[in-house]
């Protein structure tokens, strides 16, 4: 029983370091929104998610499924820090900045929202354990 809370923290833990993670790299995108030459950064998080969870601090090669509009920046990353990938633009800028403010900030709130339910998980996985132990 104890390996099932066990395994679900560690499993939402690694989900939320990665989601802040992924909130860094999109606020970077947008703060960047007006800098030539810049190139938006993403990750594929449930790929990231995977390979932390399957095999923790184990180097993993970068993967790409280009139709989700990425092109692989790093060829190895470890799990703590997932294969960062270029964003590829929908629509061309003239001084070749590829942040698309509007994708971007739709991420972010996405991102946000995910982080959120995440913590919100963790601390009712918390609150039911200890309500356990008292004998609620």
């Amino acid at each position: 029983m104890l390996d099932r809370i066990t395994g679900t923290l560690q499993f939402q833990g690694e989900a939320l370091a990665l989601r802040a993670q992924r909130q860094q790299v999109l606020a970077s995108n947008i703060a960047n929104a007006d800098t030539p030459n810049y190139q938006a950064r993403d990750f594929d998080f449930g790929q990231a998610l995977q390979r932390a969870v399957s095999d923790p601090g184990v180097s993993h090669g970068a993967r790409v499924d280009s139709s989700k509009g990425f092109l692989p920046i790093g060829a190895s990353q470890s799990s703590s820090h997932p294969s960062m990938l270029w964003r590829t633009p929908q629509q061309p800028s003239i001084d070749r900045n590829t942040v698309d403010l509007d994708r971007e900030r739709a991420s972010f709130a996405d991102n946000s929202l995910r982080y959120e339910a995440t913590l919100r998980f963790i601390n009712g996985n918390v609150r039911n354990v200890l309500s356990a132990i008292r004998g609620d």
